[in-house]
């Protein structure tokens, strides 16, 4: 979806600013706000060094998510291992923000991304939240998404819509990620969006979901960030309410919840296929488990793999190492049973049976290594669950990347 295009759901306007934050100049600070006290939820980090934006907004969550007006964001600094002068610098991130909107404090939630262990510049941040509500801000969705960057090569936005009784629900949302990127969340910033009329409960039951589909099925180098945060807006200016029962004029939870998920499915997706110096994305579905845990637990190995990873790069159809990565996952299988096909369902190349290599094309194999995305399956053989994951290759680049990214 082109960033200039994109919206987010009803109820909602965004602008954004560049107040000195990166280095380059390029805009760091976005405002997500709701016209009206909307309901929200939100999953973070499960990393036991949390920045300070993710206690805060855990801590108003827990208190006001009926209530919620604002999520201001900035890009640069992460604001985390800040101890207590950190803590300060994000209330006073969030009573700026309500100052200029006429909210109270409790009803703006923080995000924060960037280097750890820097305090945050709190002059330029006060110039940017003015300039965020001032006539100098640029304004549309668009412009947010590319404020939240880092070393992210392009925004990420997504959206979907659902009628229901001749009215419209929006679900839209935007992220940014590229690196630090893992399970159980990653270095990723994502506000999700939509007019339908659901409560804080609902909203959370569904994002839980929705994120262990997608945003806890990603991953482009093992590392889980300080900041991962993932919040869910409901406006409710559609006038379409979710219901856990049916209603001739409501959103059924599931249908809103899968709706949901797809967003967050494509969000994720686009998150791995930026990975930092990646050139394609890949995505590992793993069939034949004895439930959805166990297939987890193997591709999720298989993606981390930096062997896996670098032989994709290559073009090197070493199926060895993903065999390898299977059999150290922790999972329980048996290496007799295992399959292996490389490229889409409808033109895969099939490369291992019953644990063994078959004489494969090579050539082709390394063929379906280089297209974009790379598609790999591995059946167990163990019974009927599956689940896939996305991560994409591992460059030079990466190491470049992160090897600098302070200095």
């Amino acid at each position: 979806m082109q960033t200039d295009t994109f919206s987010l759901a009803r109820g909602f306007t965004a602008t954004a600013t560049a107040c000195g934050l990166k280095p380059n100049g390029a805009l760091d600070m976005a405002l997500i706000t709701a016209d009206v006290p909307c309901s929200a939820a939100g999953l973070f980090t499960t990393n036991r060094v949390k920045a300070a934006p993710v206690i805060y907004d855990q801590e108003i969550l827990a208190t006001n998510a009926s209530a919620i007006r604002a999520v201001i964001v900035n890009a640069g600094n992460a604001n985390a291992c800040t101890g207590p002068q950190g803590a300060a610098s994000c209330r006073a991130m969030a009573e700026l923000t309500a100052e200029r909107l006429g909210c109270r404090a409790d009803q703006v939630l923080v995000l924060s991304t960037g280097v750890i262990g820097r305090q945050l510049d709190m002059t330029k941040v006060a110039q940017g939240i003015a300039s965020l509500t001032g006539p100098t801000a640029h304004s549309g969705a668009g412009a947010a998404a590319r404020a939240m960057m880092t070393t992210d090569t392009h925004p990420k936005v997504a959206s979907r819509t659902i009628t229901v009784a001749e009215r419209t629900v929006t679900i839209a949302g935007m992220c940014k990620g590229a690196g630090m990127i893992h399970p159980n969340m990653a270095t990723m910033l994502a506000i999700v969006t939509t007019d339908a009329h659901a409560h804080p409960a609902q909203l959370d039951r569904a994002l839980r979901i929705a994120a262990n589909r997608s945003f806890n099925r990603v991953s482009v180098d093992g590392d889980t960030s300080t900041n991962d945060t993932l919040l869910l807006l409901a406006s409710g200016a559609s006038g379409v309410p979710v219901s856990d029962t049916p209603l001739t004029d409501g959103l059924a939870f599931d249908d809103f919840t899968a709706t949901l998920t797809d967003v967050c499915i494509d969000l994720a997706k686009q998150i791995a296929r930026d990975g930092e110096g990646a050139t394609r994305l890949v995505e590992i579905t793993v069939s034949g488990a004895q439930d959805e845990q166990q297939a987890h637990q193997v591709a999720n190995a298989i993606a981390r793999s930096p062997l896996v990873k670098t032989a994709i790069h290559g073009g090197d159809p070493n199926w060895g190492r993903i065999l390898c990565a299977a059999g150290y996952s922790g999972a329980a299988i048996d290496p007799d049973r295992l399959a292996l096909w490389f490229g889409p369902p409808e033109a895969s190349i099939q490369l291992v049976a019953h644990g063994l290599p078959l004489d494969a094309d090579l050539a082709a194999a390394s063929a379906l290594l280089r297209q974009d995305p790379v598609f790999i399956t591995l059946d167990l053989g163990l019974g009927d669950a599956r689940t896939t994951v996305w991560t994409c290759d591992f460059s030079k680049e990466y190491v470049e990347i992160n090897a600098h990214y302070t200095t």
